[in-house]
């Protein structure tokens, strides 16, 4: 893998974190903003995860907004007239979706999935000790999908103290043909915010598009992974992927966002009356450590819901 030095040139980097916190590679995420943890999962994990998926898609998992609910007497029925079998039918379902965003609220699996157990020694080596989560979303994307445009995450997630940190966690192989991150190394030092705004690119989803940041398409690389890999990366951190482009097939992604528990939440509507600087969104699961504002209780705010994906651009 590839990855910019500090003159903006592109040279070979070391990119991986190592499942021994002896040997997390805490410079080089420090350096470019972005590092790999390889098998994080194993076939039995990913296994789990892409069944998990079918079943949230099926809408076996409660009422999700944007899937069709179907009981199953109707299942049984459509089952016993269908040829396919049950993989292909589960496939055909999935590809009706891009993206589910809060998953975890209707599927146990997934909100354990918020936890996995070689991920989060990773998480607290980058975050610090005490880690919280506040949203995960399910990536189906598949052949003919749309990427997303160049975006940072703490333009939508914001964290007083800048811990935001994704893990994309991969259950299928991610590769250029079918539409795998890519990274812009080291655009997170700035710490800058950049602007964003509304694009009709048909290549990508009805997300909005960063723009005026002082780097090339072609600074970018692309973080090709093999199944059951995390990617970790910093909020500040520029990235975005293509369409999948290959004939067939799926590129799965859980995508879960955490950040410091000793940190406020400013994210969502201000309640009535209330401060910015004292908004503290409690939406939110611990995950590792100790959480300061446990007084404070937790609440259950955002629904699942799918994702628009414009199928290649969006209007006005």
């Amino acid at each position: 893998m590839t990855t910019a030095s500090r003159d903006g040139n592109i040279a070979p980097a070391k990119t991986h974190l190592h499942a021994d916190p002896a040997h997390y590679d805490l410079a080089h995420f420090a350096e470019n903003g972005f590092a790999v943890l390889p098998d994080v999962l194993d076939e039995d994990d990913i296994r789990e995860l892409r069944a998990e998926a079918a079943a949230v898609c099926r809408g076996e998992r409660g009422p999700l907004p944007g899937v069709l609910q179907h009981t199953n007497e109707a299942q049984q029925h459509d089952a016993a007239s269908d040829p396919r079998t049950p993989d292909e039918r589960d496939a055909d379902t999935m590809r009706g979706y891009l993206c589910i965003h809060q998953p975890h609220k209707v599927s146990p699996v997934l909100r354990s999935a918020l936890s996995i157990p070689t991920l989060v020694p990773a998480l607290t080596g980058v975050i610090g000790p005490d880690v919280k989560a506040m949203q995960s979303m399910l990536f189906i994307k598949s052949e003919g999908k749309p990427g997303q445009a160049w975006h940072q995450d703490e333009y939508f997630i914001p964290t007083r103290d800048r811990s935001l940190t994704a893990a994309w966690i991969a259950l299928d192989d991610a590769t250029v043909r079918n539409g795998c991150l890519w990274v812009l190394p080291g655009s997170h030092r700035r710490g800058v915010i950049y602007p964003a705004r509304a694009q009709q690119d048909a290549r990508f989803d009805c997300s909005d598009e960063a723009y005026a940041f002082p780097y090339r398409d072609e600074d970018a690389v692309p973080v090709e992974v093999a199944a059951g890999t995390a990617v970790l990366f910093n909020g500040y951190l520029l990235h975005r992927s293509l369409p999948n482009s290959a004939e067939r097939g799926f590129r799965r992604a859980l995508v879960n966002h955490y950040m410091s528990a000793s940190s406020l939440l400013p994210w969502g509507a201000l309640p009535q009356g209330e401060w910015v600087a004292r908004h503290d969104c409690r939406d939110v699961v611990l995950v590792a450590g100790n959480d300061p504002y446990a007084w404070k209780g937790t609440e259950d705010l955002a629904t699942a819901h799918v994702r628009p994906s414009g199928e290649g651009g969006c209007g006005t």
